[in-house]
């Protein structure tokens, strides 16, 4: 499970804006994407694209992917992308766009790990991880933390309501504008 989050622990705000959470996202020379629109600091590039390339399959909730209009067919990581939704794909959706539609966590799991093989399953924060994480389906969390307080808004949990312990840190990088955080969940 992983996303950039507020100190305070927040995602976006009530509605939906993300601030400054992606400032990062130009505060370096190193190119993050063969693109080089995107520039980060070499320690951030170091962390965060192996684990980008390791991705085989993303799952995301119906609100995510409504305001990306389905990053246009094309997952943002991985081959493909498992929408959390009770919805069925849009109408005029492209049927072979490599996006799966199913109505629960425990099944978007499951999918995901078959269609990412011996790639990795990356969780967006937010509900839908919150639920998956409730459920005790989620190894490791991973936090971009920016240095901004939103007092307020969507939470990197979503609306969890238990104590979940979690391991010491296995990797804490520094970036410009961004403190990068992984923790082995406890089981």
């Amino acid at each position: 499970m992983q996303t950039i989050v507020s100190v305070d622990g927040f995602i976006a705000t009530d509605d939906d804006q993300v601030g400054p959470l992606f400032d990062w996202f130009g505060t370096g020379d190193t190119p993050l994407y063969e693109n080089e629109s995107v520039l980060v600091t070499k320690q951030s590039h170091d962390y965060y694209r192996p684990k980008l390339d390791a991705i085989g399959a993303l799952i995301v909730g119906r609100h995510v992917f409504d305001m990306t209009n389905g990053w246009g067919g094309k997952p943002p990581a991985g081959e493909h992308c498992v929408v959390v939704s009770h919805r069925t794909a849009p109408e005029g959706w492209d049927a072979d766009a490599p996006f799966h539609f199913v109505d629960n966590v425990t099944d978007a799991v499951r999918l995901a790990k078959e269609l990412a093989g011996d790639r990795t399953v990356s969780i967006a924060a937010g509900d839908v991880g919150g639920q998956i994480f409730a459920a005790g389906l989620v190894d490791e969390v991973a936090l971009d933390v920016v240095p901004v307080v939103f007092g307020t808004g969507k939470r990197y949990f979503g609306s969890l309501s238990k104590q979940v312990m979690l391991e010491d840190p296995d990797e804490v990088v520094q970036g410009d504008r961004v403190l990068h955080l992984r923790f082995r969940v406890r089981n």
